[in-house]
């Protein structure tokens, strides 16, 4: 797979090896094309014009998310609620199921792989609400443990949370065989973070069995500022708004207001039409490629890195095996701290990340401060692991590493 030269960015400095695509992707061409040719064409606010300027960028708005939702594998695409991104999408649930649902007692499930964002205010609901927050452990190569998981399980238990593939060691979770375990224990809903298997491999919601599923457009090749939540019609319906304002109302009294439909409901204020347009053309441009293509082309790129990798001494690398992960790499280096190594890449156009992931549960529980973390993507090949190597080796010189 050799896509580099539809990336202007990366066809533009041929020496930059970019491995940070858990944090953001880079843009292909026809994205980038998309977003201006909203612009240029088609640029007014939807929904509030007879005209026919507004008609054609409402039309645009509504075609966008049909083919996202078709890409995602859900059948009614008024489910599908934009969002800034991930974190929002989660924000959404907590805030409008969460606070609906969640009382005195009851208790909340989530793992210590999870990312901040599904951690962190199903947390504060607990606080809030005095409910009892569970943590889901780990086995000892970075997979969920599903023993612990169903011990935590009890009549009391209202959600589960969990990410479907882990943005700091890049498992993939068995999100089947968790359905099934909360099913069969509980009356619980399932909350997933989907941003980092979204981009990397086939995920149809419509067949996860998952209440609720949340991802970002800009870690599959489309623009900042723009995600998704993908919900059950029916616990949608019955969640109060996230915020109010304009477009989200159905009629506004003195003193009482009623709510839109699907999925206005969830989307005040003006929509963020252009990059819908920019995320529409990047899932284009992933189903032109075919998403079994993109995991097996980063299967065999985490295979070579990760040999190539452990036979550096003095290197430790954390989780499971490649064929159980999507595209990251998660490692240390003895006496080299991540963020110098990652300076030091840096210095030799090599581009990772160095720091906690946004996972500090995980990282005390793998008992470092932070790692260094590759990740990869359709657009790289065995040219970035070569520099990865390359770079590693002069740190160790740098840094005077001595073999034990």
């Amino acid at each position: 797979m050799n896509l580099r030269a539809d990336f202007p960015l990366l066809a533009n400095d041929p020496g930059l090896h970019y491995l940070d695509s858990a944090a953001t992707s880079q843009k292909p061409k026809v994205v980038l094309e998309a977003i201006r040719d909203f612009y240029e064409t088609s640029n007014a606010n939807p929904h509030r014009g007879a005209y026919a300027l507004s008609v054609r960028a409402t039309e645009r708005y509504h075609q966008s998310r049909f083919r996202i939702a078709r890409f995602l594998g859900v059948k009614d695409s008024d489910c599908l609620i934009f969002t800034r991104g991930t974190t929002e999408a989660l924000n959404l649930v907590v805030a409008s199921w969460g606070r609906a649902n969640i009382s005195r007692g009851d208790e909340i499930v989530i793992t210590a792989l999870d990312h901040h964002a599904n951690f962190v205010p199903w947390q504060q609901l607990a606080l809030e609400k005095h409910a009892k927050l569970r943590v889901c452990e780990l086995t000892a190569d970075g997979r969920l443990d599903l023993d612990c998981l169903r011990g935590l399980l009890t009549p009391k238990t209202k959600v589960v949370a969990f990410n479907h593939v882990s943005n700091a060691l890049g498992t993939i979770n068995p999100v089947d065989e968790i359905v099934r375990l909360v099913r069969s224990n509980t009356y619980a809903i399932t909350v997933c973070d989907g941003a980092q298997s979204a981009p990397h491999f086939p995920v149809s919601f419509d067949s996860l069995g998952v209440d609720f599923y949340a991802f970002s457009g800009h870690k599959m090749l489309g623009p900042m500022g723009l995600g998704g939540l993908i919900g059950k019609r029916e616990l949608l319906e019955k969640m109060p708004p996230y915020q109010t304002g304009g477009d989200m109302i159905e009629f506004v009294g003195d003193e009482r207001t009623t709510w839109n439909v699907l999925p206005y409901k969830f989307e005040a204020g003006t929509p963020n039409a252009a990059d819908a347009v920019g995320l529409a053309a990047a899932v284009d441009y992933l189903d032109r490629i075919g998403m079994d293509r993109v995991l097996e082309h980063e299967r065999s790129l985490m295979s070579t890195a990760q040999r190539r990798l452990e036979s550096i001494d003095g290197l430790e690398i954390y989780g499971p095996l490649p064929s159980a992960r999507s595209g990251v790499l998660s490692f240390t280096m003895s006496d080299v701290h991540p963020h110098d190594l990652a300076t030091i890449l840096d210095g030799e156009g090599v581009c990772i990340r160095a720091g906690h992931h946004c996972a500090q549960p995980l990282m005390r529980r793998l008992k470092v401060v932070a790692t260094a973390r590759a990740s990869f993507y359709v657009y790289n090949d065995e040219r970035d692991i070569d520099a990865l190597v390359s770079g590693i080796m002069k740190a160790r010189e740098i840094f005077g590493y001595v073999p034990t």
